[in-house]
């Protein structure tokens, strides 16, 4: 009997050694990967700007368009901040280009990305990031808002952008949660075919969208978020 008692104490240390093992994987394991940032893609070499055709039009956001969030978050017992990355590809909107070789003005900027459909692309071992998806959805209340929108109501692009990669800033207006505020983007564009391609960030802070870090046992997040973005457009 007394050494059937011990074996049994004996395997009952194993398994919560195994446990613990198993829970510090789950919760603080430093086997963590982020995508990079979006960013303007590498045109193929049978894809060239349709310089001689001017970029004077009407343009509208097509496939292979992406908007997300990146945000630092810190497991409990861990020194280092993961980098929770979500994108979604369901974004819609539009913008008007006037002038020519000699300077772009752009009008009527909007960009709107359904946040309902945002999903996680980040990896941390023996976690299911998708879990955070929901908790996201209840902080941003996406089945009574869903949409995020940006919107700029003009931007100047040098001509030069239809034989390399121009800066652009944008001066705009940011809406989630149904909050609207003032907002600077830093965007880079360029022509791949026949096609426009912007990509660019902002950052901000929850509290200004009346939106709480999402919370999770033993997860703390950073308030501060950046919003990226790399959108495709075609002439409508």
């Amino acid at each position: 009997m007394k050494r059937n008692l011990i074996v049994a104490a004996v395997a009952a240390v194993a398994l919560i050694v195994v446990m613990g093992v198993a829970a510090y994987a789950y919760f603080f394991s430093g086997l963590r990967t982020s995508p990079a940032s979006l960013g303007l893609s590498t045109p193929s070499a049978t894809s060239s700007p349709t310089a001689t055709t001017g970029l004077s039009a009407t343009w509208t956001v097509t496939t292979g368009s992406l908007a997300g969030y990146r945000v630092q978050e810190l497991f409990a017992g861990e020194t280092s901040k993961h980098l929770a990355v979500a994108r979604t590809s369901t974004v819609t909107g539009g913008l008007t280009v006037s002038g020519n070789a000699s300077g772009y003005q752009v009008s009527g900027i909007t960009l709107t990305a359904d946040l309902s459909t945002l999903h996680s692309v980040d990896q941390v071992a023996g976690r299911n990031v998708s879990q955070r998806d929901g908790i996201v959805a209840r902080q941003l209340e996406t089945q009574q808002i869903p949409l995020a929108m940006f919107t700029a109501a003009s931007a100047s692009v040098p001509g030069t952008v239809t034989s390399a990669p121009a800066d652009v800033t944008l001066l705009g207006k940011l809406t989630i949660h149904g909050v609207t505020k003032d907002v600077t983007a830093s965007a880079h564009a360029q022509v791949v075919g026949d096609r426009i391609e912007i990509a660019g960030t902002l950052t901000i802070n929850m509290a200004d969208y009346s939106v709480s870090p999402p919370r999770a046992p033993f997860v703390t997040v950073d308030p501060a978020a950046t919003i990226e973005f790399d959108v495709f457009l075609a002439r409508s």
